[in-house]
């Protein structure tokens, strides 16, 4: 199976509300960034454990850390959770700027350095959601992890 066909495979397995939210997501996504490169992280280590819930990802970055390794990673993340859905929105190195500059128009969402999460699309205004993600995608590496 591709990684087109694993994504849309997660998001089909999700229920109802949360699939469509999440296909309008992957949409508007792609709409931003018609050429990215696509991920699917099924939340599994190399023993086959899981320790995250599996994500989608668009675009590329290169992390350089501190100790001079470098790892291959998405900008842009979508990942389902318990009580709603979270976007990852990778590279900004002011981890108060998403807050800050989106937070107060978003609506119902917690905001942290990187991630946006919320309940349903329709407690946020998806427009602002849209502002971040494009802000995002234009972001350069991220260094000194």
């Amino acid at each position: 199976m591709n990684v087109k066909e694993q994504i849309l495979e997660y998001i089909n397995s999700q229920s109802e509300s949360k699939r469509k939210d999440m296909q309008t997501l992957h949409s508007i996504i792609l709409r931003v960034m018609p050429s990215c490169k696509l991920w699917f992280l099924d939340g599994k280590n190399s023993e086959n454990k899981t320790v995250s819930n599996p994500n989608v990802g668009y675009g590329f970055y290169k992390i350089n850390y501190a100790e001079g390794k470098t790892k291959e990673f998405y900008q842009i993340g979508m990942s389902a959770n318990k009580t709603g859905i979270s976007v990852y929105i990778l590279g900004i190195k002011d981890k108060k700027y998403l807050l800050q500059t989106y937070g107060q128009n978003l609506g119902k969402a917690t905001i942290s350095g990187y991630c946006i999460k919320f309940k349903k699309l329709e407690d946020i205004n998806i427009h602002i959601l849209e502002e971040a993600i494009i802000y995002g995608a234009k972001q350069g590496e991220i260094t000194n992890l």
